[in-house]
């Protein structure tokens, strides 16, 4: 059952082999943490996920952290270093803001001066793509490692790592997070693998996308600022209690969207943040639209 799953994920996102984790953050945790070793140099976004930040500190090698998507910044300190192995790691589409990674000029530093490159694809799979397979599909491009979750669009539990036949036996035998841990749990396998058979048939992200672009479009024309590119859409609130506030204001409207305050963001960038499924209706999104209004207004945002 797992080995079926993981030939499936592989064969979805076009690698060699695929390893399957009992979380995302346990994938993170094992991937980085056995590839990357005292003496080399991990190049990861300020913006990446904690996990990914955990699973640098880990790994015992030096870590430089860029500003938000600067790939001169990433061509600078790649040049002046002198680390025989690097690893250049971006959140494929970043959770908080909706944006999405500079990957095509990432690759092209990564072979320019030889060094890896990982993508999280924890929010992109299943959304990003002509196939749907996430952030390397979308801008045509390859990676080192490909990693994932199960848990978001493909409504399960769980993470993975796709990549080579070598990159996948190397983890199997010394990520650690992977070898001293339970294993997912058999309807989780299955709920994955249909979830995969969904997208690939079914193409639910050509309605997502329509949804996208109808929320953006209300949300525009009640004047709140969109920097997003994709379905997760952050409505900026400012300070903690006002975001709190909002957010409970929402759900008292029948709203479930949540509060995002420091430390998962800085201090005054609070947000309600908002995503949108394939499955929402023209009537859920209005319904939506027109409870933030209310929130704009109440609370002056």
């Amino acid at each position: 059952m797992y080995n079926s799953l993981e030939e499936k994920i592989a064969k979805f996102k076009g690698t060699e082999d695929a390893l399957v984790f009992s979380t995302g953050y346990m994938a993170n945790i094992g991937i980085i943490s056995a590839v990357m070793n005292k003496g080399d140099l991990i190049i990861s976004d300020e913006l990446n996920h904690a996990s990914i930040i955990d699973a640098c500190s880990l790994s015992r090698a030096g870590v430089k952290v860029y500003p938000h998507r600067d790939v001169s910044c990433i061509e600078k300190i790649l040049r002046a270093s002198k680390h025989p192995k690097k690893l250049i790691i971006t959140d494929g589409i970043f959770s908080m803001d909706g944006d999405i990674a500079p990957l095509p000029e990432i690759v092209e530093l990564g072979e320019r001066y030889d060094a890896m490159v990982m993508v999280d694809d924890a929010h992109a799979t299943g959304v990003l793509g002509q196939h749907c397979t996430g952030t390397a599909d979308y801008f045509n491009v390859d990676v080192d490692i490909n990693m994932g979750t199960l848990s978001k669009a493909l409504a399960s539990t769980g993470g993975y790592v796709a990549g080579s036949d070598e990159l996948i036996d190397y983890l199997r035998n010394r990520a650690r997070s992977f070898i001293f841990t339970t294993a997912l749990s058999p309807p989780s396998v299955a709920a994955a693998k249909a979830a995969i058979d969904i997208i690939e048939k079914e193409k639910p992200a050509k309605k997502l996308w329509q949804n996208v672009a109808l929320y953006k479009k209300g949300l525009t024309d009640i004047g709140i600022t969109i920097n997003s590119e994709t379905q997760i859409i952050p409505v900026m609130t400012g300070d903690a209690k006002t975001t709190m506030e909002a957010a409970a204001e929402l759900e008292r409207l029948g709203i479930f969207a949540q509060g995002i305050r420091p430390p998962t963001v800085p201090e005054g960038r609070g947000r309600i943040r908002t995503s949108l499924m394939a499955t929402h209706s023209e009537q859920d999104i209005n319904d939506s639209l027109d409870a933030i209004r209310i929130i704009k207004e109440k609370f002056d945002i």
